[in-house]
């Protein structure tokens, strides 16, 4: 998170949002966000979510499936990533979160994250 520059700017009961630059460190070789890195938010997000729903002493989360649809583009600046729990079970998280252009509030992407919980030995 740090390497990609991801700061946590605002926590909810059942929400988290959080920023990342478009830069030489998030772009792909056109000059555009890559793919991945949008990728990296979207779990970063939610695993950071799941974080704070847990008892770290009895349980940790582990990513399990993560899917992303690119809907837009941009070539700098920053992005929003807001996440919400849609569900939050005992042995798994389900995050939905939207990327967003910070400037104009455009979609630039949309995932799921599934988060595994594991209980400490």
């Amino acid at each position: 998170m740090g390497f990609l520059g991801i700061e946590c700017v605002e926590i909810g009961s059942d929400y988290i949002v959080s920023t990342m630059p478009v830069d030489q460190r998030t772009h792909q070789p056109m000059g555009l966000l890559h793919g991945g890195a949008s990728v990296a938010l979207i779990e970063s997000v939610g695993s950071m979510g799941s974080t704070l729903l847990l008892d770290l002493s009895k349980e940790y989360p582990v990513g399990l499936e993560v899917n992303a649809n690119h809907v837009g583009s941009i070539k700098s600046g920053k992005v929003k990533a807001i996440g919400k729990i849609v569900h939050a079970g005992r042995s798994t998280h389900l995050w939905q979160v939207d990327i967003f252009d910070s400037e104009t509030n455009k979609l630039i992407c949309t995932g799921r994250l599934t988060i595994m919980v594991i209980q400490r030995a």
